[in-house]
């Protein structure tokens, strides 16, 4: 949609007469800046209520009174403490931090959690690494070669061979084999897979 160019001068005109308009209610309609009267004048002093202090000489100077008495104090003001409920009708109960009530102290129960000496877990470790292998079978009763398995892969030993460094072949029967561990001294006995035990 297109104006002409009176169109347009109109459209300005009236613009300008709207802004005008509100340029001059904003002038006229001024509010007076509200006020309020001071509470306290130059110089003047005010006795609010504030929290008693540290106990004097005279009275009690054990530390542990002081704070007892100042956690039942309440605070000037508050009608109710959110923190220690009360009453039915939401006040605290006030009691005297005099009032010495016997102070029970908590034994722990001593830990039932057994500590493993490294011994322990290296021997745990190794028995549960010697159980991934798997005993196939074995070659021929003359021969007496084994095949053992372990993640995949395949290993032929006989009686007294070692395997990965630290294992050794200790005892072979038909259907099984017993696996040592050289460093640890931890035996590990494997059955033929698929035999019934």
């Amino acid at each position: 949609m297109t104006f002409t160019t009176e169109q347009e001068k109109k459209i300005a005109v009236a613009l300008f007469a709207v802004l005008a308009a509100l340029i001059l209610y904003r002038l006229v309609s001024v509010e007076q800046n509200k006020t309020a009267p001071l509470t306290f004048t130059q110089g003047m002093k005010a006795a609010s209520p504030v929290r008693r202090g540290v106990a004097t000489p005279g009275k009690a100077s054990d530390p542990l009174l002081i704070l007892l008495e100042r956690r039942i104090e309440t605070y000037p003001g508050v009608v109710r403490d959110l923190f220690r409920p009360g009453s039915a009708n939401g006040q605290a109960k006030k009691t005297s931090a005099l009032e010495a009530k016997a102070i029970m102290t908590a034994t722990l129960p001593t830990s039932t959690i057994q500590v493993k000496t490294p011994e322990e877990i290296a021997a745990e470790m190794a028995r549960a690494d010697l159980s991934r292998f798997r005993f196939l079978g074995y070659l021929t009763d003359k021969d007496s070669s084994l095949f053992l398995s372990r993640d995949g892969e395949l290993f032929i030993v006989k009686s007294g061979d070692s395997i990965l460094k630290n294992y050794l072949v200790k005892t072979v029967g038909k259907d099984h084999v017993v696996l040592l561990d050289t460093i640890t001294k931890v035996e590990v006995r494997i059955e033929l897979t698929g035999s019934d035990k």
